[in-house]
């Protein structure tokens, strides 16, 4: 052990010797890296030598890391123990051997140190922080180093200790990541082991209110009205002799704790007697009111069912909220400066309480990797013929397949029914779809359609101007509901259809009188044509008034000739008359 002790803790660089001595005294089969069963014969080595570190440091009555003292070739000042920890932690780094031994050296010298010793120890931990934290290290010592780091803060005092407790805090928020779940309260168990006695029968009732038992545990809130009720009632009687002693700003200043309080931790006397001292303190004062907001932030967290409160408790806890800063605002010295410092922090908590509900996600993301160009050569940025990458491949494809510009289904125009259907289903009361998803709400398609309508159906265009994008929609695509509304009646079909018809009139009129003036006067010959003949054929008589008049046969002929003779000269003056041109009209 003593040649083992001379060849690990010789100076000079540590890489110049590290592997070369752990080679000659444990002999590995392999050259670089050790097996599991000689990584322990060397562990067991290093944890004997460095407990005989840690008794001669004690016998000596020197500081552990300070024992021993080499100089380097540096010139630096270092301790034995240190020295023996950098050849470790090298090892480890360069994975020659296990990475856990580092931490398992850590957590032995923190058990064999005093409390003085373990800050130094610590020091130590903390200036390797970042080998420490390498991926290939904290994988192997993540445990060990969160089990050693709550044993030192099992042993320190929370009173007289506080600097140190929060240096071993900062050092895990810092070593473990966010997402890390050893570090979050998951359940949200709250710490009840930390109790405060109280008088039993104080000789003044009126501080008889047992706020602390509700600020240990605020879920008992929930479990039963009756203790709202009760933990309500206390409260009012804190906040109102808080109302009825304001302190000036004098009194604040002269009795306020808070520049002293960094260094020690408050923890207040719970005599009645004290009470009326304890009153004119403002640190008093607001560590009171600030466990009430923190109680009643905890009481409004979102997510958890089972802390729900029916609505006139959660009322009567805004009111409650509401006048405990108010309190805290008018409680001296900086009051509105300390109430918005507590708001935000307040605020900010529900971000972390957000982050625990939905199971811890991790906040990291990792890196991406860009690729390095080669090197000597310049990464060039690459030219399109037409400006861009998708317009030159739209230009290639084209090129490569010259009937796609010229395919039929291409530019293909569609029909007036299947365009507008979507926009009549829209309008169908059944479908119950809102007007903002409407797509008369959609200008392009609107206007797409007011195109096709155009060229396409006239008349269903012609009913943009009264009954807008709706009416376009063809009726047969309507339901029957909503048809009667967009139908053209036929009294607006026979008006329109008349005011074409007068507006054609008008304009040839001019050309058509003269015909029409024409026809008339043919119309009134043909007319007294067939009355005359009419007159004639009841004019002549029957065979049997011809046989009882007794008239010849010469004079039947006679008459019947003479009419034959009269019509045909009307019939010659009828058609004389009608190939006259037509009179012109002044």
């Amino acid at each position: 052990m003593d040649a083992f002790r001379d060849a690990i803790l010789q100076r000079g660089p540590i890489e110049s010797f590290a592997l070369k001595t752990v080679q000659e005294f444990i002999q590995p089969q392999k050259q670089t890296k050790l097996a599991q069963d000689e990584n322990q014969m060397l562990e067991n080595m290093l944890r004997t030598l460095l407990q005989e570190l840690v008794a001669s440091a004690a016998q000596s009555g020197e500081q552990i890391m300070h024992y021993g003292q080499l100089i380097d070739d540096n010139e630096d000042i270092r301790g034995q123990i240190p020295h023996l920890l950098d050849v470790v932690l090298y090892l480890c780094e360069k994975e020659h051997v296990e990475g856990g031994m580092i931490f398992q050296l850590l957590e032995d010298l923190t058990e064999m140190s005093t409390m003085k010793n373990c800050k130094d120890v610590f020091g130590y931990i903390e200036s390797k922080q970042d080998i420490l934290g390498k991926q290939e290290l904290f994988a192997r010592g993540k445990l060990v180093m969160l089990r050693t780091c709550n044993q030192l803060l099992r042993r320190l005092s929370k009173a007289n200790d506080v600097v140190f407790c929060g240096r071993i805090l900062m050092f895990l928020a810092h070593f473990f990541p966010l997402s890390e779940r050893s570090a979050v309260n998951i359940k949200g168990v709250f710490n009840t082991s930390n109790e405060t006695k109280y008088e039993k029968d104080p000789p003044n009732g009126k501080y008889n209110s047992y706020l602390m038992e509700y600020f240990c545990n605020p879920a008992s809130l929930t479990s039963a009205t009756t203790k709202w009720q009760k933990f309500s009632s206390s409260l009012a009687v804190v906040l109102n002799t808080f109302d009825a002693q304001p302190l000036s700003e004098e009194e604040g200043e002269a009795n306020s704790l808070e520049e002293d309080a960094a260094t020690f931790n408050i923890k207040y006397l719970t005599s009645s007697k004290l009470m009326g001292l304890e009153l004119k303190d403002s640190s008093f004062r607001r560590h009171i009111l600030l466990q009430c907001l923190i109680l009643f932030d905890y009481l409004r967290a979102p997510g958890k069912n089972d802390k729900d409160m029916p609505s006139e408790t959660m009322e009567e806890v805004k009111s409650c909220e509401d006048r405990v800063k108010k309190l805290l605002e008018i409680t001296p010295p900086k009051g509105k400066e300390f109430l918005r410092a507590v708001e935000h922090i307040l605020e900010r908590e529900k971000n972390w309480v957000w982050w625990k509900r939905d199971g811890c996600p991790p906040f990291e993301k990792q890196p991406i990797e860009k690729k390095s160009p080669n090197a000597g050569q310049k990464k060039r940025r690459p030219r399109y013929r037409l400006g861009n990458k998708e317009l030159s491949q739209l230009w290639r494809w084209a090129d490569q397949n010259p009937n796609a510009l010229t395919d039929a289904q291409r530019v293909r125009t569609p029909a007036i029914a299947d365009y507008w259907k979507p926009l009549a289903e829209d309008m169908d009361p059944a479908a119950g779809i809102e007007d903002e998803y409407h797509h008369k709400n959609n200008r392009v398609y609107c206007w797409k359609g007011l195109r096709f309508t155009a060229r396409q159906d006239l008349e269903g265009f012609s009913r943009f101007t009264e009954l807008g994008i709706e009416g376009v929609v063809p009726v047969e695509l309507l339901p029957p509901e909503v048809r009667s509304k967009y139908q053209a009646k036929p009294n607006d079909k026979a008006k329109r259809a008349k005011k074409e018809d007068t507006k054609g009139g008008s304009q040839e009129a001019e050309g058509q009188i003269g015909v029409s003036y024409g026809e008339a006067e043919a119309e009134g010959g043909r007319g007294e044509a067939e009355a005359m003949e009419s007159d004639a054929i009841a004019d002549t008589p029957t065979p049997e008034e011809q046989q009882r008049l007794g008239g010849s046969d010469t004079d039947n002929g006679q008459e019947a000739g003479q009419i034959e003779d009269a019509e045909t000269e009307e019939a010659g003056l009828m058609e004389t008359d009608l190939d006259h041109p037509p009179m012109p009209v002044s």
